[in-house]
């Protein structure tokens, strides 16, 4: 039984040719497009910063759950090992559960706990053991029951979409659905249309996969923030900016707290 730290000792494998430019890294281009999330992960903490302070200092673990996942991510393509699948998929399992305690609409909770966080996150907690557990059982269906929970989120968003009257929040909402269905469609035909890549010689959708994700997630958050406060912050403004300049037809989403000016 080969080791679970070796190379290729995971049963996933993507579409992208092994070992092609360099006998140390599996999937060249799968490894190396995670670097946006070192990028983008410590950029949005500090820009989102004053926001955090006010709302919640668990939302640094998120953040650095999220820069993590780009970390556990390159490895895993570059070793293609058991460890590094793992590693990479419980990282994501995690962020996706911090983001659901800290920012799910208490409307949203389940009928028996009230309305309560704090139930809720505990709730949130022991799902998440026992789906960290469960991975081990059968690894390979693991990416397609965290996509899964994504559509999850699709849906959540949707419906505040139908609620608000908020023109930001709605671009918003547009602009990241379609960077998710972009994303999604280029991760589900690397695994379900490898052949047709390979035949035509372009078999790295999964690494484009890796660049439009870490971008939706930025965004998520940013409309998760703004979602939560009419909920949780409804004396606070929250005024959407884009790093680096608002001016820029493309550009990182974050918000500024704005002065207390509302009334209840």
């Amino acid at each position: 039984m080969p080791s679970v730290f070796a190379y290729q000792s995971s049963e996933v494998d993507w579409c992208e040719p092994n070992f092609q430019y360099s006998q140390l890294v599996a999937e060249f281009y799968n490894t190396f497009s995670n670097v946006t999330f070192f990028i983008f992960g410590p950029l949005m903490t500090f820009l989102m910063r004053p926001y955090i302070q006010q709302r919640s200092r668990y939302l640094y673990v998120l953040f650095v759950l999220f820069t993590v996942t780009g970390l556990f991510s390159m490895y895993f393509h570059m070793t293609l090992s058991f460890l590094g699948q793992m590693l990479d998929e419980i990282a994501i399992l995690w962020l996706l559960a911090s983001g659901y305690s800290i920012w799910l609409p208490r409307c949203y909770f389940p009928a028996f706990l009230g309305q309560n966080r704090s139930r809720y996150s505990s709730l949130i907690i022991i799902i998440s053991l026992v789906s960290t557990f469960l991975s081990f059982l059968r690894p390979t269906i693991n990416a397609y029951a965290l996509n899964a929970i994504g559509l999850h989120i699709i849906y959540i968003v949707v419906q505040e979409y139908k609620k608000t009257k908020n023109k930001e929040l709605q671009h918003l909402i547009e602009v990241s659905t379609l960077i998710w269905a972009l994303a999604f469609t280029s991760w589900i035909s690397d695994r379900l249309l490898c052949s047709f890549w390979q035949w035509i010689n372009f078999s790295y959708l999964h690494s484009i996969w890796h660049v439009l994700i870490s971008f939706t997630f930025p965004y998520g958050m940013v409309i998760l923030a703004l979602v939560d406060s009419a909920y949780e912050m409804p004396n606070k403004t929250l005024k959407v900016r884009y790093w680096p300049r608002d001016t820029w037809p493309m550009g990182l989403p974050y918000v500024e707290m704005g002065d207390d000016h509302k009334s209840c």
